[in-house]
């Protein structure tokens, strides 16, 4: 484990989504734990208000950069935004020359990218982390500048150098466990003996999700109560009073979402890392929804071979047919037990440990 006889400097960089910054998090949360006086700082995007927030939550230092996104077609934006690129690569260098990290640490996103080159100019060594089943662009720029790489799922090995790939699972934060259901009851005011369904929107893609679930409520909420995570600036025009206080929405959730998990009796989601594998870990019943012609639908495609989740198609989703799958599910306790007892599976476990002696022998300690 990281020793406390020498004051490290980790930087942690990503954002866009929240996505790329929750494993980072839990890697710092941990580290902490070990040792209280490596210093962090983390560089995310100057819109990423809900990033900022968890990041703060945590105690550490945030630094917002320009960040531009890479398209794999042609586009106009793509030669605007490589002026974002490049002003956040100056930003990188210097702030890589303040602080002088000894290692930097992305889970991926566009912002990561500037600040791994730049540290690799500068001769600082870095590991990044890749969660989802299908490559990100961000993480192949990255990657050869990468002194180590992380990957969830065995069949990724593949896809990046041999030499310094390895297999870890995805760690997620240990805090998302502390759940209480009785607590949730209070924060939530949920009634006690109606199930629970808890919608994560997420940030991109959240619109079409979030239209689904309110076209879905004014049924929904006759037999269930709704937790409904909109995402950030995801206005709803949804008169409260039709659903008799069944139904509750929120941007996001921060200190609260472990109470929100341990109050659902089934959560419906898109397929973002982040999410799964704190579904996953926890053992909750889902049903996913990837977002259409994403890498999301990989990610989905592994849970539900293996029988772990309900996977939805949204090309062909009506709120029937949502509200009937919803119903069916919370009607056959057997079959919530089954989806509970193989999303547990789904996840390799000990990630965390193993990034973290990774990020160990980077930093030269054996």
């Amino acid at each position: 484990m990281l020793q406390k006889q020498k004051k490290l400097k980790i930087m942690l960089t990503g954002g866009g989504t929240i996505g790329s910054v929750s494993p980072l998090l839990a890697i710092s949360q941990k580290i902490k734990e070990k040792n209280s006086e490596v210093k962090f700082l983390f560089l995310g995007t100057y819109k990423g208000r809900v990033e900022k927030e968890l990041v703060k939550n945590y105690k550490i230092p945030f630094q917002p950069i320009f960040s531009g996104k890479l398209r794999r077609y042609l586009s106009f934006k793509n030669f605007i935004d490589l002026i974002f690129i490049f002003l956040g690569f100056v930003q990188s260098f210097f702030i890589i020359l303040k602080f002088r990290p000894n290692v930097i640490v992305s889970a991926g996103s566009f912002v990561s990218v500037p600040v791994i080159w730049a540290g690799w100019i500068l001769k600082i060594p870095s590991l990044i982390h890749q969660q989802d089943a299908v490559p990100g662009l961000a993480n192949k720029l990255m990657a050869p500048f990468a002194t180590k790489i992380t990957v969830v799922f065995e069949k990724s090995l593949k896809d990046f150098p041999k030499d310094k790939t390895i297999l870890t699972g995805n760690p997620t934060r240990e805090d998302i466990f502390a759940g209480d259901k009785k607590r949730a009851r209070e924060i939530f005011k949920l009634e006690k003996d109606l199930p629970v369904i808890l919608f994560i929107g997420g940030g991109t893609g959240a619109l079409a999700l979030n239209k689904l679930i309110i076209e879905a409520l004014l049924e929904l909420t006759k037999f269930c109560q709704i937790i409904h995570l909109t995402g950030k600036n995801k206005n709803l025009l949804v008169d409260l009073k039709n659903f008799g206080g069944n139904y509750h929405a929120y941007d996001f959730l921060t200190k609260e979402m472990p109470d929100a998990y341990a109050a659902a009796d089934l959560v419906v989601c898109r397929a973002g890392m982040g999410t799964l594998t704190e579904i996953s870990l926890m053992g909750q019943p889902a049903i996913i929804i990837p977002i259409p012609n994403s890498h999301q639908e990989k990610n989905a495609e592994i849970f539900s071979q293996k029988n772990a989740a309900i996977l939805l198609n949204q090309r062909e989703l009506t709120p029937e047919i949502l509200i009937q799958e919803i119903k069916n599910l919370l009607n056959n306790q057997e079959k919530l037990k089954i989806l509970s007892e193989n999303i547990n599976k789904v996840m390799k476990s000990g990630a965390m440990e193993k990034i973290i002696e990774e990020i160990n022998k980077i930093c030269g300690k054996k």
